[in-house]
Formats: C-alpha cells, sequence, structure tokens
C-alpha cells in the first residue's frame, strides 16, 4: 500500500487544490483509460456513505462488493466511501470517462481488485504513480489465496493447468472475503489512525456477524440438497462459491469475459450436463444478457431462469433499498441456489413473489 503523509487538514489542502487542476488532469488522462461505453456515458452515482459533506478523507473503489464492505468498515467516521462503478452495470469489462478520472485524482485513497483484472484501474494507478499523485492504493486482493482457473470443473475437460492462470473472483466465497474487508481495515488505519478503534470494531463485527453467517447458510443450502451440478447462463464467475461449498458450477461462458462469447460447443454441452442431471432450472446473470438462458429455455426441458450475480453491480431498485453484499446474497443468489439445486420451488424461497418476480426475469 502507498503511504499517505500529513494531516487530515493537508489532505483536505491538497483535495482543493487537485480540484482546482483536476479538469486538466483528467482531459490529460482521458485518452489513457478509454471513454466511457454503455449505461450512463460512464458518470458515478456517487453513492457515499459516513459523511456526506465530505469533510474527512475520501475514499472511491473500483467495485461494488468492496465499496459495500468499505462503508461497513468505515460506518460511524468522517469518512467518506464512494463507489465509481455506474448503476446497472457490471464492474468488470467496464471503461470510465474523464470524470471517474478526476474523482480518483481528488480521491485520498482507491481501493481496487489487484492487477489484470480492471484494465482501467490498473492504467489509473500507473498513472498516480507517474505522475507522482499521493493518492493511497488499497489493494483488497493483498494476501488472498487464489484458485486456477475453472477448479470447480471437470480438469480434462477444460483443460486447467499451467498457463491457465488464476481466477480473481475470490469475494464469492465469505471466508476469502473477509481478507479483504482485513486489507481495507489496514487501509483506513493508515489513512486516519485516528479511528483505528472503530474501524477494527466495525470490521470484526462485520465478518462474524455478516459474513460467518452468509458462509452458514450457503453450507446448509449446498449440503441440503441432493444435486452437485448447478447450470448457469452467466460467464464464469462462481467457480469459488463451487470450490467453497463442494458444488459443480457449469457456467455457459468458459472465460472471464462477462460479454464472452457463446459457441454451439457451449450451448451442446450446457444441453448435455441439464439432461444428465435432469435440470428444471437455471441461473441467469444479472447484468450480462439473457439470451443464451432463453435459448437453454427454448431448446432443453428447462422450466425457467432465476438471477444469479458475482456482487459485481447493482440495480437502481437495489440501491433504494440500500442493498449490499448481504442483502444480494440473501435476496438474490440464495433463493436461486436453493431453486436451481432443487432443494425449494420458485414459490418456496425468498419474500412474498420472489418466485413470480424472478421468473425469466428481464
Amino acid at each position: 500500500m502507498n503511504t499517505k503523509l500529513g494531516t487530515e487538514s493537508s489532505r483536505l489542502s491538497r483535495r482543493r487544490a487537485l480540484a482546482a487542476g483536476a479538469g486538466l488532469l483528467a482531459s490529460g488522462l482521458a485518452g489513457c483509460l478509454g471513454s466511457a461505453s454503455g449505461g450512463n456515458g460512464g458518470e458515478t452515482d456517487a453513492e457515499s456513505t459516513s459523511n456526506s459533506t465530505e469533510d474527512g478523507p475520501v475514499v472511491v473503489a473500483s467495485f461494488f462488493s468492496f465499496y459495500d464492505f468499505a462503508r461497513k468498515v468505515a460506518a460511524d467516521t468522517p469518512l467518506t466511501v464512494k463507489n465509481l462503478i455506474p448503476t446497472g452495470l457490471h464492474g468488470h469489462g467496464w471503461e470510465p470517462n474523464a470524470s471517474i478520472t478526476r474523482e480518483i485524482i481528488e480521491a485520498d485513497a482507491f481501493i481496487h481488485v489487484g492487477e489484470k483484472f480492471q484494465p482501467w484501474a490498473d492504467r489509473a494507478i500507473q498513472t498516480l504513480k507517474d505522475d507522482e499523485i499521493d493518492t493511497q492504493l488499497i489493494n483488497v486482493r493483498e494476501d488472498v489465496e487464489l484458485v486456477e482457473l475453472a477448479a470447480s470443473l471437470d480438469p480434462e475437460e477444460e483443460g486447467v493447468g499451467e498457463g491457465r492462470g488464476q481466477d480473481p473472483h475470490f469475494w464469492l466465497d465469505p471466508q476469502r472475503a473477509k481478507q479483504s474487508v482485513d486489507n481495507i481495515t489496514e487501509g483506513f488505519v493508515e489513512l486516519a489512525p485516528e479511528h483505528e478503534d472503530a474501524f477494527r470494531e466495525n470490521a470484526e463485527t462485520y465478518k462474524t456477524e455478516v459474513l460467518d453467517r452468509i458462509d452458514r447458510d450457503y453450507q446448509q443450502i449446498f449440503d441440503s440438497a441432493d444435486r452437485n451440478v448447478v447450470q448457469l447462463a452467466a460467464h464464469n464467475a462462481f467457480q469459488y462459491i463451487g470450490v467453497r461449498y463442494g458444488v459443480e458450477m457449469r457456467p455457459l461462458v468458459v472465460n472471464l469475459a462477462a460479454s464472452g462469447d457463446i459457441t454451439p460447443s457451449d450451448i451442446t454441452e450446457a444441453k448435455r450436463v441439464i439432461e444428465e442431471n435432469d435440470i428444471r432450472y437455471i441461473g441467469a446473470a444479472v447484468f450480462e444478457t439473457r439470451r443464451p438462458a432463453e435459448q437453454l429455455l427454448a431448446e432443453t426441458s428447462v422450466e425457467a431462469y432465476y438471477p444469479v450475480t458475482p456482487y459485481a453491480g447493482v440495480r437502481e431498485d437495489w440501491v433504494e433499498m440500500g442493498w449490499g453484499y448481504e442483502e444480494i446474497a440473501y435476496n438474490i443468489n440464495m433463493p436461486t441456489f436453493e431453486v436451481v439445486l432443487g432443494n425449494k420451488s420458485p414459490d418456496e424461497v425468498g419474500p412474498d413473489g420472489w418466485g413470480e418476480q424472478w421468473r425469466n426475469f428481464e
């Protein structure tokens, strides 16, 4: 982590100074960081927590899950935490415009997911270093044990081995997610040491009362299932759940890109899995195209698809309800896993009307 020196007043002076010249800095970086695509043109919703007046340190996050963890750690302190990803967009594969660059430049700290996951974040970090801008860097992936790509699939079939790399989606495992909470906490202590006790207490509470509970409830779902195979019309982002709970996740897109191409052989393989395992329901990714799920619905015995998400983004209604990692786990992913594993019918899970609301969702 980069160390940011100086008192809170010096940080505020720095922010004001940067604000005055941020237009030049941002315009100079726009070509490096790429232009916005889709959604609202790359403008952030500027979701924040703890201190809306921004009199204290300001932290920006490159990914929704870690924004949510950070706002929990920063609760009841002067720290402001902002989510850079616009509502309705997937946090993986998005390219920001200069307004996001300006947010990073002016922030006191930047929470990111480590190298080679969000190219725009990598380029922003390199620019900060090249221009000697002292925004503190907090890498949530530091000291997290990653697994090989496609580790939850058949190694012979998927070709797992040397050269395949590692899967970055570790936060889907609640136990691995706890390490990212620790990394955020250490970064905040470095940034605002006068609030160390609050940061550490908030982090410990979140890990034990939320992440451990999510872990136990997930474990119960998968332990109760007669089937250990889940078919997902989604990209390969869920295998940490498979590794943690001993279930085989079958993504339709076997690479890491949410927009990855689906080949005829991918469809053929999904049909085989569905037939051999007598699968009635499948999961479909909330922030990805539904066309593959609709194709499987039309060409197989599957009756419906229901939502899954790797916590990579949020819908407007989720923001309005204040949903974070915990609420998405209990209202989206857990009910769907209950259904696709055959533990319960769609009408038996989630809040009243869940099955009808999310059946073949748009």
